[in-house]
């Protein structure tokens, strides 16, 4: 394809024993869809001698949601959040995005939501909401 739009992303979310079924995420913000985090996948040390070593460690993947304030998708996100907060205890998911564009597929595996925006931001018009999802694992596949 000779497009890189954003605007035919497909993002699904399975939340076991809450959303058994794949929810799709919709109602992004006019600017941003998500934002993932770099990834730290090499940790180094300098001896005093000036030797630089190195070795590979395990880092989870930091995706950011950015939906608008009427999304129909904050639902999912606010009832997981309560259902955690219910039960005093962690339920983690599971995702698939889909970048039609770019014709990749990015598996998401046991995701905690660890950051949350509890309301929109009233403004002159109500802004976009924020929900940050830690991953264990992302692994790309093309489509």
């Amino acid at each position: 394809m000779t497009s890189i739009t954003a605007a035919n992303a497909i993002i699904m979310i399975t939340i076991p024993g809450l959303f058994p079924v794949p929810q799709r995420i919709q109602g992004f913000s006019a600017d941003n869809v998500y934002d993932a985090a770099d990834q730290e996948i090499v940790e180094t040390a300098m001896g005093v001698d000036g030797i630089l070593s190195g070795g590979f460690v395990f880092t989870p993947i930091e995706q950011n949601f950015s939906l608008q304030a009427d999304s129909a998708s904050n639902v999912i996100f606010e009832q997981w959040a309560a259902a955690m907060l219910n039960s005093r205890d962690v339920i983690t998911a599971n995702g698939e995005t889909t970048l039609l564009s770019v014709n990749r597929k990015y598996v998401s595996t046991k995701g905690f939501l660890v950051n949350k925006s509890p309301l929109a931001t009233a403004a002159r018009t109500l802004q976009p909401r924020r929900f940050m999802i830690r991953w264990e694992r992302v692994a790309a596949n093309p489509i």
